[in-house]
């Protein structure tokens, strides 16, 4: 495995796991009311979309790089 379909891999990983961890802090703060469940989940999602981003550039700048 390349250092490139590691990257991808490992990028697409934390965002997902971004993105979980944004909506179990939405869900905590609609049960409990608690103002810090909201700021995490708010900033768990901006991360993920972050990540996202992110690694679209990165692909868009190896494109010719094969993944092997």
């Amino acid at each position: 495995m390349s250092l490139k379909a590691f990257h991808v891999i490992f990028i697409t990983a934390a965002s997902l796991l971004a993105f979980g961890l944004g909506a179990w802090m939405l869900r905590a703060y609609n049960e409990v009311q608690v103002r810090s469940d909201l700021i995490y989940g708010i900033v768990s999602f901006a991360v993920g979309l972050g990540l996202l981003v992110y690694e679209g550039f990165f692909l868009k700048k190896l494109k010719n790089i094969s993944y092997l």
